[in-house]
């Protein structure tokens, strides 16, 4: 039987970027032109650079990725797919004692919500945003940055 592959695996061997033509079913919401599909390590690249004390929302990451490759949109599903597999990845990575990993936890939801698929769900998402100063609200299963517009960064 095949071995699973890792999270890093998964990270390092994952698809080429791709540009398309924006599916007509996404068009309403995206408009008409090229999409990227990202690299999971174009994605990576991005969070990497996100200091600490500072947060970037999914779509600045999107955003950043669709100048970068001069295309009109990147494509919002593969993005969060690539996040949570960069996000598994890091905490792999942390397990085998590696100190410098993808700071995943401080990507927010473009409305300043956590994001409940990451490594511990929301709850260790707030806790590493604290420790690095911010203000956390848990509502129930979900989680938001209070003020999270004063800690963006520019990508």
């Amino acid at each position: 039987m095949k071995a699973r592959k890792s999270w890093r695996e998964k990270l390092e061997k994952g698809p080429e970027a791709r540009i398309v033509d924006i599916p007509p079913k996404m068009e309403k919401r995206l408009g008409r032109g090229k999409m990227l599909i990202p690299r999971p390590l174009d994605v990576d690249a991005l969070v990497r650079k996100v200091r600490e004390g500072k947060l970037v929302t999914q779509a600045q990451i999107r955003a950043r990725l669709a100048r970068d490759f001069k295309v009109d949109c990147t494509c919002p599903i593969t993005t969060g797919i690539f996040l949570r597999i960069l996000a598994e990845a890091a905490e792999e990575d942390l397990e085998r004692g590696r100190k410098e990993i993808a700071p995943y936890w401080r990507v927010i939801r473009n409305d300043g919500g956590l994001n409940p698929k990451f490594p511990g769900g929301v709850e260790a998402q707030a806790a590493r945003l604290r420790e690095e100063g911010h203000e956390v609200q848990l509502l129930g299963k979900s989680g938001r940055v209070i003020n999270f517009q004063e800690s963006l960064q520019e990508l």
